[in-house]
């Protein structure tokens, strides 16, 4: 995980929740996982902080 509040792209967030692309998108509909941010066209990021967070809560 990256120290600091930075900002993870989708193979990146993958890389530490080991869930699919499919199953990720419909947890972030769904509520389950954090919000995505979009900074413009075809560019999606989540705070590592975020993910921090869900890791070390669990991800039911």
């Amino acid at each position: 995980m990256p120290p600091g509040d930075c900002l993870l792209r989708i193979t990146d967030v993958l890389a530490l929740i080991p869930v699919g692309k499919s199953t990720w998108w419909a947890g972030v509909q769904a509520g389950r996982f954090p919000a995505a941010i979009k900074l413009g066209p075809g560019i999606t990021v989540w705070r590592s902080a975020d993910i921090r967070r869900l890791i070390e809560n669990g991800t039911d």
